[in-house]
């Protein structure tokens, strides 16, 4: 699901307009930052097997680099998180716009989040239908 949702958006959305102005050239950037993130991953998953506590991530920048690593670690992927759900939400708009584009933007921005908000609820099935619409969409 984190796979599409990063695809969805970050690679059609936000592509285009890095391609226009860089060129081909945006391929390479995006094969050194995958190079990273493959590199970081790695690391995560050796401190996971090192460490198996249930806990997130920002709890092994707790543990090896101190408690303020893991504070400000924790609050800023609960901020990135705010920032990719605000710009899925938006594309979305955009993209619906392109069909039907006597609907105003927020129409489709109301209708995602509330669709989401009726999936939330229920913590045991919400992961589940979560799944299924992230499938459907």
């Amino acid at each position: 699901m984190a796979l599409g949702s990063a695809i969805g958006t970050g690679l059609f959305y936000g592509s285009a307009d890095a391609i226009k102005m860089a060129g081909p050239s945006v391929l390479l950037a995006y094969l050194i930052g995958g190079v990273i993130a493959f590199i970081i991953m790695r690391a995560l998953g050796e401190m996971s097997v090192n460490n198996p506590q249930a806990s997130s991530f920002s709890r092994y920048a707790q543990d090896y680099l101190g408690p303020m690593a893991g504070y400000i670690t924790g609050w800023t992927y609960c901020f990135e998180i705010l920032i990719v759900a605000i710009a899925d939400v938006t594309a979305f708009g955009i993209y619906m716009g392109v069909w039907f584009p006597e609907v105003p933007h927020w129409i489709w921005v109301l209708s995602v989040v509330l669709i989401i908000g009726a999936i939330k609820p229920d913590e045991r099935e919400g992961v589940r239908r979560a799944g299924v619409l992230v499938l459907v969409l």
